[in-house]
């Protein structure tokens, strides 16, 4: 039994190798993606949000999370001061990509900027605005989403100054416009955001394997520096620490700072630990988020215990609460709010703390409570859902277990895609928990 595990866990390390791209084949995919996103995605995210010039500026090594999106994959920075004007004329379906800096910003972006005609770039920008004379003039600034304020305030200052004052009132904040640009997944990203979350399941599952545990001696801070180490071994990289944690007959329920944010040494994995784990990987400019859950069975087990399976299905049926309420146009709190009374309803102990997921791990767009604010989150709470958004489904059934003694946390997340066909998981989602063997 221990070779053919064995045998199943080198099987699917080859396959993860063969599905990640060479560092010039990412390199091709991110800029055909970032391509096909200013192209055709740009102009409909202006006339939705009703902008018809966006400015957005950045130094180098201080980049606003917006621009660094938008950055050919040579690029590993802003360089010097980048300086980009997106215009759009609805009426004659006209979209203009113009940069006002000294290096020009991939293919699908016009370099702008003749220095014999204007010695710097401030005098540049200042004609590209005049010419166009455009109605709104976005900026990045926003008091909820940081991800929609990167203007820092010298750029602003800048701006400002050699704008003509009778355009100041023209002025606006994009942060509706670059929440969509964040949140808003396309077709070309939705294949390979697959093909990661598929990548990111399986380290879970060679992680949560006799391969890499081997109860009364590994610890779950072994367990975490070996998902470091797997992941920078394919290449890849983590946009957080993985959590590795443990539920067992005889210990107290954590408080949930506890399990998010301690940093200790860790225990020794044992028989009969329940163990949760917490994932992201970063590939192609997208990034995933995924717990699921081991059990580590004790001598004569050969299965989870039932009473652990069923807590895992009232983890699974809170999840389909949750998604069955995604509604376009529905505000994140209402979607919270709703999915709470009715896991209720069910007897079920919820806990909701979704959050929008792709570009960054905790990214823009709807915002589905979060682990101390179940009543709604003020501001990020507001803003509504829309389609072909990615997220990650995250939350936890508190369960009572009578053969503990105790009560206990499923803790899922799982990551999922909403569209013009509803809700689906980007790549399944974990219904049965790991399966450990005893020495």
């Amino acid at each position: 039994m221990k070779k053919l595990i064995l045998i199943l866990i080198v099987f699917i390390s080859i396959q993860v190798q063969s599905q990640i791209l060479s560092e010039k084949g990412r390199a091709e995919v991110r800029d055909e993606i970032i391509g096909d996103r200013l192209v055709n995605l740009l102009p409909q995210l202006m006339d939705r949000a009703d902008i018809d010039m966006w400015v957005i500026m950045s130094r180098e090594y201080n980049e606003d999370p917006v621009i660094k999106s938008m950055l050919p994959a040579k690029w590993f920075a802003a360089r010097r001061r980048t300086i980009i004007v997106f215009y759009r004329d609805k009426a004659k379906d006209l979209t203009e990509r113009l940069s006002v800096s000294k290096y020009a910003v991939g293919t699908h972006i016009k370099n702008s900027w003749d220095e014999a005609k204007h010695p710097t770039q401030w005098d540049a920008l200042k004609e590209i605005i005049l010419e166009r004379n455009p109605e709104k003039i976005g900026l990045n600034y926003s008091e909820y989403f940081g991800i929609a304020d990167g203007l820092v305030k010298t750029d602003y200052d800048e701006f400002m100054k050699i704008l003509p004052k009778s355009y100041h009132q023209k002025v606006v904040s994009a942060e509706k416009l670059a929440i969509g640009w964040v949140e808003t997944r396309t077709e070309l990203e939705m294949k390979y955001f697959a093909e990661l979350v598929e990548i990111t399941h399986k380290v879970i599952g060679e992680a949560f394997s006799n391969s890499v545990i081997m109860p009364g001696k590994t610890s779950t801070e072994d367990v975490k520096w070996w998902i470091r180490d797997k992941i920078t071994s394919l290449g890849l990289e983590t946009w957080f620490h993985p959590t590795i944690d443990l539920q067992r007959s005889n210990a107290k329920m954590e408080s949930f700072l506890d399990v998010f944010s301690k940093d200790n040494l860790g225990e020794v994995i044992i028989p009969g630990d329940l163990l949760h784990c917490d994932v992201g990987i970063k590939y192609l400019g997208l990034n995933s988020d995924i717990q699921e859950h081991a059990y580590v069975l004790k001598e004569g087990e050969d299965e989870v215990p039932v009473f652990l399976k069923e807590a895992m299905k009232m983890g699974n049926r809170l999840q389909d609460i949750f998604t069955s309420n995604f509604v376009t146009g529905k505000k994140g709190n209402e979607i919270l709010l709703k999915s709470l009374k009715d896991a209720k309803a069910e007897g079920i102990n919820p806990s909701i703390y979704s959050h929008p997921l792709g570009l960054f791990g905790h990214s823009a767009g709807a915002v589905f409570g979060m682990w101390d604010q179940q009543e709604g989150v003020p501001g990020t709470g507001e803003y509504p859902l829309f389609e072909n958004t990615a997220y990650a489904i995250e939350m936890n059934a508190k369960i009572f277990l009578p053969e503990w003694d105790r009560e206990i946390r499923i803790m899922l997340e799982e990551d999922g895609f909403w569209g013009s066909e509803g809700f689906r998981y980007i790549n399944e989602r974990q219904t049965e928990i790991f399966k450990i063997r005893p020495n």
